[in-house]
């Protein structure tokens, strides 16, 4: 397995720790917590010769458990409407995904570029944006956008921090 410098065997066991399962195609640890846990984990785009369209994956079980709770909760449905009434919103959550691809593929080992391409694939993944998503107008999984939010600010995960700051105790 190919792991960046900044993984360690260390940050490699504990971040397949935290997923419940080995962590293939583990590239980078972009945010970390105050006490130097694992937050946001970046993926490689290709893992097993298979695309690997989601490139950041959110790590930290306290974060994942108050997404859960809003997924639970009914929010997507509720900003489905939203930006289904919106163009703004749709246009800059296109706008997200366009950038997302941009900074997938500067992330983007050549070699692994090389064989996207060989096997077909990099052309579709050039279509998924953020979490892998094909329509830019849909959320899908509000734990992938807030990992990408993380790294690159995006419209879902600002209506996450703007949900969570006019609650007092999210």
């Amino acid at each position: 397995m190919q792991r960046t410098p900044s993984v360690t065997p260390e940050d490699h066991a504990r971040v397949s720790e935290l997923l419940g399962r080995e962590a293939r195609g583990l590239r980078a640890i972009p945010v970390r917590d105050a006490n130097h846990e694992p937050v946001v984990i970046r993926v490689a785009s290709l893992v097993d010769d298979k695309p690997f369209p989601t490139l950041f994956w959110l790590v930290d079980p306290s974060l994942n458990y108050r997404i859960d709770r809003l997924e639970a909760g009914g929010i997507i449905a509720e900003w489905q409407a939203r930006i289904d009434a919106e163009d703004g919103l749709r246009e800059s959550m296109a706008e997200d995904h366009v950038a997302h691809i941009a900074l997938r593929n500067s992330l983007m080992t050549e070699t692994d570029r090389a064989r996207l391409q060989s096997l077909g694939f990099y052309d579709a993944l050039q279509q998924r944006g953020i979490g892998g998503i094909e329509k830019p107008d849909r959320i899908r999984c509000l734990h992938t956008w807030y990992a990408a939010h993380m790294i690159a600010p995006n419209t879902i995960g600002r209506l996450v921090d703007e949900y969570w700051g006019s609650r007092r105790n999210p």
